[in-house]
């Protein structure tokens, strides 16, 4: 761990590693606890925050070894904290969350610091967890001004990249609006630590869950981060129905509808074992099947 003043908040029982998690979506944060439990036993989870002003007094005040960082969140985004703590005596490692998979990949690799990508995947992180305990321990060598320069440097390198990265997805984002009257033919989805490309001829349907969708193929499911809204918005109208608050199915796939004696009624997709269900709003236009 890191150097500090004796007395200071960072201080804990037994000496333990410390680390805080900003992230607004409870059950991302909850999930990267537990994984966190399981693959370092010795970390002790100082706060968990939901908006980004909370985590740079928090890291102020708590002086944690490790901030694991949303890039997206209300009040500061990740990009902010880490610029928050750059200016710190003794900045905490900075390890990302993030749903930029598709760039990444190439940006952090060539960077000290590590990422991990949403939702997280217990192998990837245990790698991430291997080096935060190789940097952690270097810290116990007394400091000295060169290698302060070295972390500080490393931080700022980090910040450049992600900042081009944001960018990168700027960009991504206008020419998709620009192109809009084109259905969208491919969708790229987390897998792990992979990035897999769904064609969207091959998606039986999408359901919305939280911030994400979930991607139903007959291979499987994959989540895109992405609104349910501003998925149906790109995708072709007279193929893709809604049939339910937070459903949209491809019609191409739908082998017929049935109907319970409840009156309820779900669709069977080709080559997929499960039903889907029909909203009353909706089923009208299943009728005549």
């Amino acid at each position: 761990m890191k150097t500090r003043p004796s007395g200071t908040a960072a201080q804990n029982d037994g000496g333990k590693p410390t680390a805080l998690i900003a992230e607004d979506e409870p059950p991302i944060a909850a999930a990267l606890q537990r994984e966190l439990a399981k693959a370092w036993p010795a970390l002790q989870i100082v706060a968990t925050v939901v908006n980004g002003l909370d985590a740079i007094e928090r890291i102020k005040a708590l002086q944690p070894d490790v901030a694991f960082l949303d890039i997206s969140m209300p009040g500061a985004t990740g990009l902010d904290v880490a610029r928050a703590c750059a200016k710190l005596a003794t900045p905490p490692q900075i390890v990302f969350v993030t749903a930029y998979d598709q760039y990444a990949l190439d940006a952090f690799d060539a960077a000290a610091i590590d990422y991990l990508l949403k939702p997280v995947d217990p192998a990837r992180l245990a790698r991430t967890v291997d080096r935060l305990r190789e940097l952690l321990a270097r810290a116990h060598v007394p400091p000295d001004a060169a290698a302060d320069t070295h972390v500080h440097a490393d931080l700022q390198r980090l910040l450049g990249q992600l900042e081009q990265i944001t960018r990168n997805v700027q960009t991504e984002n206008r020419s998709q609006d620009t192109s809009r009257s084109a259905p969208l033919r491919y969708l790229r989805a987390s897998s792990g630590n992979d990035i897999r490309i769904v064609p969207v001829d091959e998606v039986l349907y999408f359901e919305a869950a939280d911030k994400y969708v979930v991607v139903t193929t007959r291979t499987g499911e994959v989540l895109i981060r992405t609104s349910l809204k501003e998925l149906c918005a790109q995708l072709d109208p007279a193929r893709f129905w809604q049939v339910h608050r937070g459903t949209v199915v491809n019609v191409d796939q739908v082998e017929s509808a049935s109907v319970s004696a409840l009156g309820k009624m779900s669709l069977k997709l080709r080559g997929h074992s499960g039903v889907v269900a029909v909203s009353k709003q909706y089923a009208h236009l299943f009728r005549q099947m």
